[in-house]
């Protein structure tokens, strides 16, 4: 009888996340075993039970899925998978913590679409804000639009916390080839004046850039909002709105909602699931192969 295609899901929070668990199941993995409350202690010996619990043709049929609600510690856990493995005995091993990666992913790629579309430019040079810039998301779109060029600034209710995120993202994430600057939420009203790109990834429900925000935005090309629950992180964007010019705008700034977003990120999570599947060799994958997809995806659907 045929073995299974089994998919280990680990994570550090209390429950797993039933929406990586369905993109799992449909991206064609029979069974998702959930590992709750994992610590980062655990994690090497919970690896070598699952290579040498399969011979090597079956290790094809096997993988890890690491989630959380942490970046670093997804990041650390893919890490400590790879190292506790070795040939023949690996499988390969994805990390989306809280969906971060793919959906900064997502978004990125989206932006990045709307500046070349619209304005015949890139983020090179650009002149970022990421609003609500230090959780998850925030974290993963900063490193991947400084990466792409873009000068980005994280900005954080506190401005020592938003400094340690910009720092991390600077030297862990970016490996010190990026520099990452941060902020706080009562400088916005200056640090938009002069913004080219925002990204709002901020918590459900709370409105990070105003009517006046937009309004004395006069560099403004591009705005992009995760938040699907009203109000909208960005005043006046809809969660539908994919590249339409943001009204109040001065520049003419274009925005992308976050079922716009969401949709590209649902795609590239289930194109790296499959992925997992389908490749000869084991993968490693983290938010710059995310980005990878999502700017496939995005450039196919234009």
């Amino acid at each position: 009888m045929e073995k299974s295609f089994i998919l280990h899901m680990l994570t550090t929070a209390k429950n797993l996340s039933p929406f990586d668990v369905n993109m799992a199941l449909d991206a064609g993995w029979v069974s998702a075993v959930p590992y709750t409350n994992v610590e980062a202690s655990e994690v090497k010996d919970l690896i070598q039970d699952v290579i040498f619990s399969r011979s090597a043709k079956a290790l094809k049929r096997t993988g890890i899925f690491i989630g959380g609600r942490d970046t670093k510690q997804a990041t650390d856990m893919l890490k400590t998978a790879k190292n506790s493995m070795f040939s023949p005995f690996e499988v390969s091993v994805f990390a989306d913590p809280s969906g971060a990666f793919t959906t900064a992913a997502g978004m990125v790629a989206a932006v990045e679409s709307e500046l070349d579309t619209k304005f015949n430019t890139t983020f090179e040079g650009k002149t970022l804000l990421a609003l609500g810039g230090t959780g998850p998301v925030g974290q993963a779109a900063a490193v991947l639009a400084a990466q792409a060029g873009a000068n980005v600034r994280i900005i954080g209710r506190q401005l020592d916390k938003a400094q340690r995120i910009a720092d991390l993202c600077s030297e862990e994430f970016g490996e010190g080839k990026i520099k990452i600057e941060a902020g706080t939420n009562d400088n916005i009203a200056e640090y938009i004046k002069t913004a080219n790109v925002v990204f709002a990834t901020g918590a459900a429900g709370i409105e990070l850039l105003s009517a006046e925000h937009i309004a004395s935005a006069v560099e403004l090309q591009v705005a992009a909002d995760i938040n699907a629950v009203p109000p909208s992180g960005i005043v006046g964007l809809d969660a539908f709105d994919n590249g339409k010019e943001i009204a109040g705008s001065s520049s003419g700034a274009v925005g992308l909602g976050a079922l716009a977003i969401g949709n590209i990120k649902y795609k590239t999570q289930s194109q790296l699931l499959k992925q997992m599947i389908d490749s000869e060799k084991p993968v490693y994958l983290h938010f710059e192969h995310a980005f990878e997809v999502a700017r496939q995806i995005v450039k196919s659907t234009k």
